[in-house]
């Protein structure tokens, strides 16, 4: 599945769920994420639970469900590949729903990467292309 067109033309809902190294589970609202050029997803992050249970466990899925009638969408297996805090790429990459003096007060910001470890349809155990 190209990723990066089907984010684009769906329009919908993400929830990103993590897990501490305990094995404490987390789920948040994200919006879709950047897809790059090698395949990898970036999603960009405060820093809160979901970024601090990265820090701890790599591993995460991102549950995508399109606006669209029934239960239409893809699951991602992720695994945490690296992270940057560069503030012009965090502008660049960062669609813009606060004005800069609320974004700032909001606190710090990442942009965490990851592989796609694997592609699930949103219902049953299909895998995506």
């Amino acid at each position: 599945m190209d990723l990066k067109n089907y984010f684009e033309t769906h329009p919908g809902t993400g929830v990103l769920a993590t897990a501490d190294s305990r094995g404490i589970v987390d789920a948040a609202i994200y919006n879709r994420p950047q897809v790059m050029e090698d395949g990898s997803v970036a999603l960009i992050m405060r820093e809160r639970l979901t970024h601090k249970n990265l820090q701890e466990n790599p591993h995460a899925v991102y549950l995508f469900l399109e606006n669209a009638p029934g239960y239409q969408g893809i699951r991602l297996f992720l695994r945490k590949i690296r992270e940057d805090q560069d503030p012009q790429l965090i502008q660049q990459m960062t669609r813009a729903w606060l004005t800069d003096a609320e974004d700032l007060a909001k606190g710090r910001k990442f942009i965490v990467y990851f592989e796609v470890k694997k592609s699930l349809a949103l219902i049953g155990g299909d895998l995506v292309p």
